[in-house]
C-alpha cells in the first residue's frame, strides 16, 4: 500500500460521512399538514425555522467538506494521531443534524430557543476546534504533507487560524441574546470560510 493510498482512504471515508450528514439534514424537514385556516401554503410558511436551520447547516457542512478536501489534497501520508483527530472531526459532523433539528423546533420559543441555540453553537465550537487540531498536527512538523507544501510557512499560519476560531465561542454567548441572530451568525461565519478557504502555503517552483 502506498502512502498516497493511505491518505486517499482517509479522505474517501471522510467524504462518506460528510455526504450522510448533509443528507440527513433534509430528512428533519417534515411534510406539513394543511389546516382549515390557510391551507398548505400557510403550513409550509410556518416551517420557516426548519428551512433556515437546514440552509445554514448545509452551508456549514458543505464548506467544511470543501476545506477538508482542499487540505487533504496536500497530505501525502497519515499517522495514527491524524486518523484519530479526523475521526473526532467526523464524529461532530455526523452529529450536526441533531442540534439543527432541535434549533428548528424551538427557534420561536422564548426560553427554549436560547438553550437550543447554545447547544447548536457548542457543537460548532467543537467542530471548529477539531478542525484546528487537525491543522495544528499537520503543521507541527510538516512531515505528512507532500513536497509541494512549504512547511514553515504553513506552521506560521497557526496563529491566524486560531484567531479565526474565536468567532465560534462568541456565538455561545449570542445564543442567550437571540437564537435567530445566532443562526444568522453561523451562516455568516460559514460564508466567510467559504470565500476565505484555508490556503496551504506551497513552495515557489522556481526557487525549488
Amino acid at each position: 500500500m502506498t502512502a498516497m493510498n493511505e491518505s486517499g482512504r482517509v479522505e474517501a471515508f471522510s467524504d462518506g460521512v460528510f455526504a450522510i450528514a448533509i443528507t440527513l439534514l433534509i430528512l428533519e424537514i417534515k411534510v406539513p399538514s394543511a389546516d382549515e385556516h390557510g391551507g398548505l401554503w400557510r403550513a409550509l410558511g410556518a416551517q420557516w425555522p426548519s428551512y433556515a436551520a437546514y440552509v445554514v447547516s448545509f452551508l456549514i457542512i458543505g464548506i467544511m467538506w470543501v476545506n477538508h478536501h482542499q487540505l487533504f489534497s496536500y497530505v501525502a501520508r497519515v499517522d495514527r494521531t491524524l486518523m484519530f483527530l479526523n475521526l473526532l472531526l467526523l464524529m461532530v459532523v455526523a452529529a450536526v443534524p441533531f442540534p439543527t433539528a432541535m434549533l428548528a423546533e424551538y427557534l420561536r420559543e422564548d426560553g427554549a430557543s436560547h438553550v437550543a441555540a447554545a447547544v447548536y453553537s457548542l457543537v460548532m465550537v467543537v467542530m471548529a476546534y477539531a478542525f484546528q487540531a487537525l491543522w495544528w498536527h499537520l503543521t507541527r512538523t510538516g512531515h505528512l504533507f507532500d513536497s509541494r507544501v512549504d512547511a514553515p510557512a504553513a506552521r506560521a499560519t497557526r496563529v491566524r487560524f486560531a484567531l479565526g476560531s474565536l468567532a465560534y465561542p462568541a456565538t455561545v454567548g449570542l445564543a442567550f441574546v437571540s437564537a435567530p441572530l445566532t443562526l444568522a451568525a453561523h451562516g455568516l461565519i460559514a460564508l466567510y470560510y467559504g470565500f476565505n478557504q484555508i490556503r496551504v502555503p506551497t513552495r515557489d517552483p522556481v526557487a525549488s
